[in-house]
């Protein structure tokens, strides 16, 4: 925003010179970018901070600032006209507000005989180093005490208003406008307007229409200085797609003692440069005054909160270079009067504020905080949750986070009972309406939106769930989703999990009928498994049921695991144990067994590794058979056997031995046939 240097020098005593003020000004509320040579005036061009357009989008306030920093005396302008005593401002205007939210005051004055012509050739300089363009002498008034004290104005001409009314009112369906810039508006009504008898006349707050435009015929001049709704005037600028110096303003909120102030002294330079003759009285619609507020402050909290002492007369000093009153005075304490103009100070904290950055930012000394060092307490939940994400992403699967609520489709899809999720008092829409109590739907809806995108998806989200049958309502889980691969790979990735968490006792079970048990539901019947650690359930894995993969979309076979996030963390441990590698070769034998369909995999590999034989290192599952090439009933489970000593090389007799005397303890079922 431009200000003249030469018009702030109207008002502040000893100003300082013009290459001092950037410096000046940037400790405060502005920073000055620029200012460059305009004939004999500087332009300075300040970037008012938005808190401050009440009082600082004017010269007014902007000297009164450069006045309180430097302790420099404020002058202000003269603004009181002469009155003609037999005139009456009701013979020339009547006014009628209709919604007194909408226009919190509306002041108009009248002064007649003016003479209407161009301005003085220092008026249109100021004009000019602003950025406005003078148009005549009662025009560039109104703008000139704009920009001087902040206050947007408009002048009508008193004889062009049909039934000389002006009435402040909401546009109405169909109503158009063309402006002084002859641009047409079409109007709605949610857009207040300032209308005569028949016609809007003026966008409230924005821009003057053509009508009751002034001309070198006027001889009656109406001045408007109204206060207007912020939040009205900045959607009707927006709507009509016109932004103006007076809209800016109004945006901003403004003060509505200032229309006084600035309605006569527009009338006081009207006179003194157009001659003409001024009411005693005017019409001021003002049904709800805005009164100072009064702020309480303790000096002992000023000097706390800045961390300096500054001296109670200090304090009394900078407050009356600031305009504030002091309507009390205590040992420790002020009771001050904040100006209606300072919109930005309503609490004590502002209050101090201001006399901080007046007293100076740079006295305050820089001090070092007094606090006890210490060192914080490991968390270790913490730290595994984020050792349990880094082993997943090791593992291709990406990690996902979602929101924690669900809708009615989810719960729809995935058959909650709605009694026992937890409702939001205030949901943001309908698709948010419970706290989620799974992870599982998510994660499937994201499986849904890339599901066309990609051959392979791996997610996982670590997570809060919330139970309302639970004391707590709240629970860790951490959950997954895998396309593209198979039940076994999905156990496999739980098993790379599991183990480097340094949890060796874990087991997988089939799915028993547990009521309410979440994969009841979700998963296929027969192709679910429970998770185990040391015999108690953590969690399950599974393929997604058909009825569900349907109802979302997904076209390909998904695997699906969830796990109680809080019973693994407690189950995990940090400690590593070391063993060194071997020094001597393995040996490996394959061995194939005939067992009836039901039988698990596990029965089998549990009778191998609890055979005695120290030297088993390991034993694997690498194929699984059931074919028409089978006797009825039956499958085929082959299984890898790793010999190793670990202090010899076993040969080739000795790991024969124990492999018969394996097939010979599997044999023992009568149900299990040895393929040899």
């Amino acid at each position: 925003m431009n200000f003249s240097y030469n018009w702030l020098k109207d008002y502040v005593k000893n100003m300082p010179r013009a290459d001092k003020l950037p410096n000046l000004l940037t400790l405060n509320f502005a920073e000055v970018e620029d200012f460059k040579k305009n004939r004999n005036d500087f332009v300075l061009d300040i970037d008012v901070r938005p808190n401050r357009a009440a009082d600082c989008f004017s010269h007014l306030g902007v000297a009164r600032e450069i006045a309180a920093i430097t302790g420099s005396k404020f002058i202000l302008p003269p603004f009181k006209p002469q009155v003609s005593t037999g005139l009456k401002t009701a013979d020339f205007i009547k006014i009628e507000v209709k919604d007194k939210r909408a226009c919190l005051r509306y002041l108009a004055k009248v002064v007649t005989d003016v003479k209407v012509g161009q301005s003085p050739k220092w008026l249109q300089e100021r004009l000019k180093a602003c950025g406005l363009r003078p148009i005549n002498n009662v025009v560039d008034i109104a703008n000139y005490v704009m920009i001087e004290t902040g206050q947007p104005l408009h002048t009508f001409d008193g004889d062009k208003l049909k039934g000389k009314k002006i009435k402040v009112r909401f546009a109405k369906k169909g109503e158009s406008m063309v402006t002084l810039d002859e641009d047409k508006f079409e109007l709605d009504t949610s857009i207040l307007v300032i209308a005569d008898e028949q016609d809007p006349v003026a966008v409230a707050g924005i821009k003057g229409g053509i009508g009751p435009g002034i001309d070198k015929k006027t001889k009656t001049v109406i001045i408007e200085a109204a206060n207007f709704s912020p939040r009205l005037i900045r959607k009707a600028s927006r709507k009509i797609g016109l932004k103006t110096d007076a809209s800016l303003r109004f945006e901003h909120g403004l003060d509505p003692n200032l229309a006084e102030l600035a309605a006569n002294r527009t009338a006081y330079l009207i006179q003194k440069i157009c001659k003409g003759r001024v009411p005693s009285d005017c019409i001021d619609i003002y049904p709800n005054k805005v009164l100072p507020l009064k702020i309480k402050l303790d000096l002992d909290y000023l000097n706390s909160l800045l961390g300096v002492n500054i001296p109670k007369a200090k304090v009394l000093q900078i407050l009356k270079r600031l305009d504030f009153k002091i309507l009390k005075q205590g040992q420790k304490s002020l009771l001050v009067e904040a100006p209606t103009i300072r919109t930005d100070v309503s609490l004590v904290e502002d209050l101090i504020e201001e006399i901080g950055r007046i007293n100076g930012y740079d006295k305050i000394p820089a001090v070092f905080p007094l606090l006890p060092l210490a060192i914080g307490k490991k968390n270790n939940q913490l730290f595994i949750g984020e050792l349990v994400k880094d082993i997943l992403k090791e593992a291709g699967f990406f990690e996902t986070y979602n929101y924690s609520f669900i809708g009615e489709k989810e719960v729809k899809i995935f058959n909650y009972n709605s009694d026992d999720l937890i409702e939001l008092q205030n949901p943001i829409s309908l698709e948010q309406k419970y706290l989620r109590c799974s992870l599982i739907p998510g994660l499937l809806c994201n499986v849904s939106k890339n599901i066309n995108n990609f051959s392979e998806i791996k997610l996982f989200e670590l997570g809060k769930v919330f139970i309302k049958s639970m004391a707590s309502k709240d629970k860790k889980q951490l959950a997954g989703a895998y396309v593209g691969g198979d039940f076994y790979k999905l156990k496999g990735a739980i098993d790379l999990l599991l183990t480097k968490l340094g949890i060796d006792d874990f087991s997988y079970d089939d799915c028993q009928e547990v009521s309410g048990a979440e994969y009841e539901f979700i998963c296929h019947p027969k192709k679910c498994g429970q998770i185990k650690i040391k015999g108690k359930i953590i969690g399950f894995l599974g393929e997604v049921s058909p009825k569900i993969t349907q109802q979302l979309e997904i076209s390909q076979k998904t695997i699906i695991f969830s796990i109680d996030a809080e019973a693994l963390l407690a189950a995990a441990s940090l400690e590593k144990e070391f063993n060194p590698i071997a020094k001597f070769p393995s040996v490996i034998r394959d061995l194939a067994i005939l067992v009836p369909r039901k039988t698990k995999v596990a029965e089998v590999l549990n009778k191998i590794k609890n055979s005695g034989e120290v030297i088993i290192k390991e034993v694997e599952v690498f194929d699984i058979y059931q074919g028409e090439e089978l006797p009825d009933q039956k499958k085929n489970l082959a299984f890898r056997i790793t010999y190793q000593a670990k202090d010899r090389t076993l040969k080739s007799e000795e790991a024969d031995q124990i492999q018969n005397k394996i097939m010979k303890n599997l044999e023992k079922n009568p149900n299990w046939n040895v393929r040899r």
